[in-house]
Parts: C-alpha cells; structure tokens; sequence
C-alpha cells in the first residue's frame, strides 16, 4: 500500500482554501471608478429571469411568410440580438426551433429600471429591422449628426443575400454579398466614388453601425465582399446573419409572453440562499460529529465543490463562458451537495466497519475507501447520465448534449430551455466535481493526516479503541 505524505494535506487543504476563496469573492482592482475584474466572485453570477426577472417571448413568422427557410430564421435571430446589444441588454437567451419555425428569447428586467415596459421592449424586438448602406462611417458625423445624416447607398431590399465563407488566397474570413438589381448600379456609383476619395461604405442596422469596410474596388456586378476583419467564422457568419436578418421579407408575430416579476425571483433566491448556509453548516456539524477527524476532511472536500461550482457558473475559468443561474440551478447545486455528503457517508461507514473489526488505522483508511468507491462512482455515475439526459430535452439546439441526442429526443419542444437546463448543468458539474474532491482530496487529506502521531488513535476516525498506535 502506497502511502500519502505528510506535507499533502497542508497542500491541499491550502490549494481548497485559496481557490475557495476567489471562486467567491473574486479579484478585481480599480483605476478611479473603473473596476477591471480579473477573476469572477459569486457577486459577478448572472442571475435568470426567474431570480431577476424578466420577459419570455416566443416569435413566429407572420401567416404569410409560414414558409420561411433556416437561414432567414437565422438571419431573424441575429436581427433580434443586434437590437438587443443596442439597447445594452446582453444577459439573454436566444435561439431558434428550426421544426416548429419559432424564435425563444428570454432577457431579464433591466436592472434599476423602474420604468422598464416588457410589451413595449418586445414589439421593439420582433420589428422589422432597417438595413441600410451608407457614405462614410460614424467617425465621418460631426456632433450633434446621427447616421441618417450620412449619404444613403442601399437598404435590406437592395440585398438578395449575404454568406459567410473563406478566402483562400487571402486566407481570411469574408462576407460575400449578392445584391439585387436594383441595388447594383448605386452600389456601382457609390464603390467608385467611395474608392477615389479613400473613403468608407458603412453597413448600419437601425442606428447601430455593424459595419464600416474599407471600399478597394469598383463594384460593378452586384456582388461584392466584406474582408479584413473577421477574427473566426463565427464573427464572419454573425455579419451575415445580421444583414439577412436587416432584408427579411417577413414580419414575426409575437407567439407567446410572459413576464416575471423581479421582486418575487429575488426573494425566492436570497431564502434559497440562506437555506443553503444554514443546511451547509448543519451538515458539517452532523457529520463532524458522526465521523470525527473523517468529518472534517469531508466539509473541507464539500466546501471545494460548492466553491468549484460557483467557479464553473461565473465563467472563473478561462475556457468556460459563464452560465445564467436560475432557482432550478441553484436545486441541482444542492441535490449535487447530498452527493458528495452521500459519498462521504458511504466512504466513513467503510472505514468505521473495517476499525471495529480490528484492522489497523492504514488498513481501515486504504479498504474504507477501496471498497466505498465502487458503490459511490455507480450512485454518480447514474445521476450525471440523468444530467445529462435533462440537459439534451431542455436544453438549446446548439448545445452539446442536445445534439449528441437529437436523435432521441427529437419530440421534446425547445420552448421548455433555460430552467430545468440549469438545474441539469448545475447538477452535472456538481456530480463531476463531486469526483475530484469527494472522493479523490477527501482521501488525500484523511491519508496524510492520519500520518501524523497525533492523530493515530482510532477514536478519531469512529473507532472505539482508545490505544495510540505507531506509524506504518
């Protein structure tokens, strides 16, 4: 039998603290009144509509454009997160149901806005958007001058389409677009007078400018390229959307709305949360007390979950986007907490049977555990199957576990997305961790403290016997 260290608890037990600690407070530092935050903290959590409030819409085409194709949904999709992010709402949810031909948009109630209207905020988002073409770009307006005030070129009608693609000789992403006839001859006109004076063909929907290309060539056949600024493909695919979404020739009707008062979500949060601190500490003291020195390896262990979990919804690390919690989410984190008490339960019943038949303390650490990690890896296993199933039936089409199961669950409407998700993805991470730190750091610590000379007696690990035993 290998055995752990000494120094391992220390480590980790200081790795759990430190890492505990900046998964809920964070780090940010301030220039004046300008905060940079470094490192996402509980404070940092974005919160779901259900908590802060917010409106739940459902768009569909209009009667008589029912047969529109998954682009042009697509191109309604982007239209709708564009006027979104002008209106400085960032924190929603959107995405299309492709069977049912449906839009599902949630964003929450703006925070501090008293005077907030939910009907006035989505008939402003299901609109018709305004493509425009112009001369110049927002730089070229003078104060007090708004976009309207630049020359215009084309609008939406003028464009048949606009993809996506690669540029292999460039090698770089671009926007082709394919104009319709009576969009070229101005286009024409424009690009020439655009490329002799070196300036500008800015693309605006609405007043916000998505757009503003540098014109190198006359465009003289109605079809032309955006280039030159595209990072990825999805940037480049984004524009594209935006454009088709500016020349849809339908109008989206609302299907569906709901809204949520931010009062009530808050409260049902701020109980949960209280709840969850008072459960938490009763837990520690119960099992503490049950199981001893055990005991307390076991909460330090619970505390880095609950921690790793708050760290996977923040967006803490950097190749994780942060997550929306709802009430549901905030269920998953605490069914995912029964585990990993459970899973300390099972493990310090194991040891607590191997010390009263007389085995030794290393003997009884090495089978308790051994023997606890089969019955505790099927219970986890079985629960992150179950995570995983709720997350590909509610969850969004462009989600992973969605697509790994469209085949299956492809009855289940989409429209049911974000709450139940959450609790899924909360529940998910919780079991994984649960992995890392109930069952892999709790046996770390427990095997390197038992080391020590003070902590031989078995007493301290729930047996009976009082005599001190010596190392090895």
């Amino acid at each position: 039998m290998k055995q752990v260290k000494k120094p391992v608890f220390f480590i980790v037990f200081i790795l759990i603290a430190v890492f505990t600690y900046f998964a809920i407070a964070g780090f940010s530092t301030f220039y004046g009144d300008i905060e940079t935050v470094h490192v996402r903290g509980v404070k940092d959590i974005r919160w779901g509509i259900d908590i802060r409030g917010g409106v739940d819409v459902t768009f569909t085409p209009a009667a008589e454009a029912a047969d529109v194709s998954s682009d042009e949904l697509d191109g309604a999709r982007s239209m709708i997160e564009t006027r979104m992010v002008a209106k400085n709402i960032t924190d929603y949810e959107i995405y299309v149901d492709q069977n049912s031909k449906r839009i599902i948009c949630r964003f929450p109630w703006q925070s501090g806005d008293d005077s907030f209207d939910p009907e006035q905020a989505v008939k402003e988002l299901g609109e018709t958007a305004l493509l425009t073409f112009r001369k110049g770009f927002s730089g070229d307006l003078a104060e007090g001058q708004t976009y309207e005030d630049l020359p215009l070129v084309l609008t939406g009608t003028d464009v048949a389409r606009a993809a996506a693609g690669y540029d292999q000789q460039e090698h770089q992403w671009i926007v082709s677009l394919e104009l319709n006839p009576s969009g070229t001859d101005a286009f024409r006109e424009a690009t020439a007078e655009a490329k002799d004076n070196g300036k500008r063909i800015s693309i605006w929907m609405d007043d916000l400018e998505i757009s503003a290309p540098t014109v190198q060539s006359v465009i003289a056949d109605g079809h032309a390229q955006i280039s030159g600024s595209f990072k990825d493909a999805d940037e480049a695919k984004s524009l594209a959307d935006k454009i088709n979404g500016g020349a849809l020739p339908f109008k989206l009707v609302t299907d569906s709305f709901s809204t949520i008062s931010p009062t009530l979500g808050t409260g049902a949060r701020d109980a949960m949360a209280i709840a969850g601190v008072i459960a938490f500490a009763l837990i520690a003291v119960i099992i503490i007390a049950m199981y001893r020195l055990p005991g307390v390896m076991a909460v330090i262990s619970l505390a880095g979950q609950v921690a790793g979990t708050f760290a996977a919804i923040t967006g803490f690390f950097a190749f994780n986007d942060s997550f929306t919690l709802t009430i549901p989410g905030i269920a998953g984190i605490i069914l995912a907490v029964g585990m990993g008490v459970d899973a300390n339960v099972i493990t310090n019943e194991r040891i607590k049977e191997e010390l009263a038949a007389g085995k030794t303390i290393d003997g009884s650490l090495y089978i308790g555990f051994k023997r606890a990690f089969s019955a505790i890896f099927d219970g986890n296993i079985t629960m992150l199957i179950i995570a995983i199933i709720l997350m590909g039936a509610f969850g969004t089409p462009d989600s992973w576990a969605s697509i790994i199961l469209t085949p299956i669950f492809t009855w289940f409407g989409v429209s049911t997305a974000g709450s139940i998700y959450a609790f899924g993805y909360t529940l998910a991470v919780g079991v994984v961790l649960n992995f890392l730190f109930g069952i892999l750091t709790t046996r770390l610590m427990t095997m390197s403290i038992s080391r020590f000379k003070a902590f031989r007696n078995p007493a301290f690990y729930g047996g009976k016997k009082r005599e001190v035993q010596k190392n090895g």
